[in-house]
């Protein structure tokens, strides 16, 4: 009956540094998983804030203000624009060109020979 008695106690201490080891574990989980979060707030505010600056300098009134302050541009005036009759007109199309590789492929065009094939009957 003794023994029995010990190899309970001993299964019971067993049971219980098993189940401490399972909750430090858990502990040691749920600790990185908060600082993860933590660690992706702070990302996404960054982001929100890179957003933020990125919409205030691309303001259509910032760029608008900096244009007039740095560059001596002037607003277009209608003489500028052309018609379409001050368009040149459009080139003649280019005369063919005498192409040996199509003349092979069309019956009826002159026969070339290319160095890499011989004429078929034709000795070597």
């Amino acid at each position: 009956m003794r023994i029995l008695n010990i190899l309970v106690i001993a299964a019971l201490v067993i049971a219980a540094s098993y189940v401490y080891k399972i909750k430090f574990d858990s502990t040691l989980q749920a600790e990185r998983v908060a600082k993860l979060r933590h660690e992706l707030r702070r990302e996404r505010d960054a982001v929100a804030g890179l957003r933020a600056e990125w919409a205030k300098l691309q303001a259509p009134m910032r760029i608008q203000g900096l244009a007039e302050r740095h560059l001596k541009l002037k607003s277009a005036v209608s003489t500028q624009l052309a018609n379409f009759d001050n368009l040149p007109m459009r080139p003649a199309p280019a005369p063919p060109q005498d192409d040996p590789i199509a003349s092979m492929i069309v019956p009826g065009a002159p026969q070339e020979t290319t160095g890499s094939i011989s004429r078929p009957g034709a000795p070597r």
